[in-house]
């Protein structure tokens, strides 16, 4: 396709421009991230922390892949963007059963990338002509770039779809994702497909990582799961959905799980045969997105654990109100008072229970309750279910 280059001027203009967005603050990209992310077609992308972060990675190799195409070679056509990031998103979206449908994204995200980039144009040059010649160069090759790169991950995807259903993994996961919405395959059929048996109790966990090359320790923590006994399916790139017979040691898991600082790990609660396979997968699937929607800095966590959290976090600005409103200045607080307000709740407002509870004297929790008291805008005593719960929500949030 023939492709016209610009006037001399207008080329430097670009250059300096792409300079410009080579560097770009920090509110563009996160703006870039939230129309990517949003609407109903992408919902399941971005409840997903491994598809939302690969998307966020993605975006950052459009742009500063275009933009370094215009320093190099300032208003020639911008190939397709074929690289690390993008490849993977493709791979990542067929292993999880969707389809090219999710590349619209690339059109919201190219439609706030413009808007963006008429900013950077109406800074260099005030000229009419100059600036329409401008915005008419950097809107065609913005569209073609898109274009270009939606069309040649369009092709990847074909590709990946066609090897996932020649190999084993594709039958595991066309055989779990049956299980887990419910269709009427039989336990004996699916056992057969999995290598694994449905009766009997189940936890499900799903351990994944927002790093793409981490997936050696992805494995590593499957393995302590129970390698044996246990049904992996690789999910994607980054995530591997587990079930294990009966119940994992959770004390042990979060020793040897801390081993391994990429790995995140959210565990399903226990349930019984294939209906219990199905719900502790999807009170793991719970738990990873409550971690995710509050950037927890926590590496596992179980279903019993964070249920209540999970249930009042899912609209998260509400919730940050509520937990801001309820313990007011003892946010800001030294951890040992916070963490001493916890441990009272926790034990009945037993004194002696929670001094018992943070291995310290007695005395010394009485005078960490008495700071934490002229700091809440409600004595706990006054407010003690909305201060416990509370307590909890920014316990799994805290950075």
């Amino acid at each position: 396709m023939s492709w016209e280059r610009p006037s001399r001027r207008v080329r430097e203009l670009i250059r300096r421009g792409a300079e410009i967005a080579l560097d770009p603050p920090a509110e563009w990209l996160a703006e870039l991230d939230e129309a990517t992310l949003s609407g109903p077609n992408r919902q399941q992308i971005a409840e997903d922390p491994v598809l939302a972060a690969a998307t966020k990675r993605t975006n950052r190799s459009n742009l500063l892949g275009w933009a370094s195409a215009n320093i190099r070679a300032p208003g020639e056509r911008v190939p397709a963007d074929l690289g690390e990031a993008p490849l993977a998103f493709a791979r990542d979206l067929i292993r999880r059963g969707l389809d090219e449908s999710a590349l619209d994204a690339y059109r919201s995200g190219q439609g706030v990338a413009l808007r963006l980039w008429m900013q950077i144009a109406f800074s260099l040059t005030s000229d009419p002509e100059e600036l329409r010649e401008l915005v008419d160069v950097s809107c065609r090759s913005i569209a073609a770039f898109v274009d270009d790169t939606v069309a040649a991950i369009s092709v990847q995807m074909g590709k990946e779809r066609e090897q996932l259903t020649r190999g084993t993994h594709a039958e595991r996961l066309e055989t779990v994702t049956l299980l887990l919405d419910g269709a009427p395959i039989s336990a004996a059929r699916a056992e057969q497909r999995l290598g694994y048996r449905l009766s009997g109790p189940h936890t499900a966990a799903i351990v994944w990582s927002d790093d793409p090359e981490s997936s050696g320790d992805l494995d590593r923590v499957a393995d302590l799961l129970g390698s044996g006994s246990a049904l992996t399916v690789l999910a994607s790139a980054a995530t591997r959905w587990i079930w294990v017979p009966g119940a994992p040691d959770v004390v042990f898991l979060r020793t040897e799980v801390a081993r391994f600082p990429a790995a995140r790990v959210a565990l399903g609660s226990s349930g019984q045969d294939a209906d219990g396979f199905r719900r502790s997968h999807l009170d793991a699937l719970t738990v990873q997105r409550m971690l995710a929607r509050l950037a927890s800095p926590q590496q596992l966590a179980t279903h019993d654990e964070v249920e209540l959290v999970a249930l009042l976090t899912a609209d998260a600005e509400r919730a940050d109100r509520f937990v801001k409103r309820t313990l007011g200045d003892l946010l800001s607080a030294d951890p040992d008072v916070i963490e001493a307000v916890r441990a009272y709740v926790a034990s009945g407002c037993n004194a002696t229970h929670a001094a018992t509870r943070t291995y310290t004297h007695r005395n010394t929790l009485l005078r960490r309750l008495a700071r934490a008291s002229r700091l809440l805008p409600v004595p706990v005593e006054d407010n003690l279910v909305n201060v416990g719960v509370a307590l909890e929500v920014h316990r799994w949030r805290q950075s």
